[in-house]
């Protein structure tokens, strides 16, 4: 998608976290449009299908920001269009939600259309799309989060019971990463049912968050956010948290 590689998107990086993104039994594997760049993880090899899919929503999205230029642009909630595809419509709602502009939701969204459409094929599926989650999955998993040069960074994990249930699990930075974030925080992690809104809600969230002084007025916040089931926040060596989600240690060598 043109359009977004050269507004929100910037050039490709490697993405090494990505070998601690790994269920040994499950495939994984990755799809690449453009600057789209999935690494998903199902119960079989799945590229052709996953590829569908992928194509499917870009194109839908490119269409309606062909249609509506200033969509992609926006900084602000979108109006409701009960005429635009679903995955804009998603992506408008999460942004209303969480009082950000409805590009904010992109990333969460695309993940969670593939992994729907890979759950025709596979009972399991993890769909990662530039560090942003989307999970249905039949145990209990932990996701570490990466906050950068933070000292926790990988050092803390969310674990999910099981089963997790479809999950969106998406993180915003200020200091890292090729998020648009008006805030300071390392890492903002927001888990939702949701992928679109966990991924409007981490940049809402973590627009409020200069210093460690604004933990609790930003928690207070994303909680408000109806839909939003747990909120991890981590800014230099201090955190702040709240919701259903289980914090645990890690030990990644």
């Amino acid at each position: 998608m043109s359009s977004i590689s050269a507004d929100v998107k910037q050039k490709y990086q490697p993405r090494g976290y990505r070998r601690l993104c790994r269920a040994g039994h499950l495939k994984e594997f990755t799809i690449r449009v453009q600057e789209s760049d999935l690494h998903i993880q199902a119960a079989a090899m799945l590229s052709s299908e996953a590829m569908d899919a992928l194509v499917e929503c870009r194109g839908h999205l490119e269409a309606y920001i062909a249609a509506n230029p200033d969509f992609i642009k926006a900084l602000s909630p979108w109006p409701a269009d009960p005429l635009a595809p679903p995955i804009v419509r998603q992506m408008i709602a999460a942004g209303q939600a969480a009082d950000v502009g409805p590009m904010a939701a992109v990333a969460g969204a695309v993940a969670q259309y593939v992994g729907r459409h890979l759950k025709t094929w596979s009972s399991e599926v993890v769909v990662e799309n530039g560090g942003d989650l989307y999970l249905d999955v039949d145990r209990e998993v932990t996701i570490g989060i990466w906050a950068g040069n933070s000292p926790l960074s990988m050092q803390i994990g969310l674990k999910l019971g099981c089963p997790t249930g479809p999950k969106g699990i998406c993180t915003s930075s200020g200091t890292f990463g090729h998020s648009r974030s008006l805030g300071n925080a390392d890492a903002v992690c927001i888990v939702s049912h949701s992928g679109p809104l966990a991924d409007a809600a981490a940049t809402a969230v973590g627009n409020l968050v200069q210093t460690r002084d604004d933990l609790n007025t930003a928690i207070d916040f994303g909680r408000k956010i109806d839909g939003v089931e747990g909120i991890l926040i981590i800014v230099g060596k201090y955190m702040g948290a709240w919701g259903s989600i289980d914090l645990t240690p890690l030990n990644v060598a």
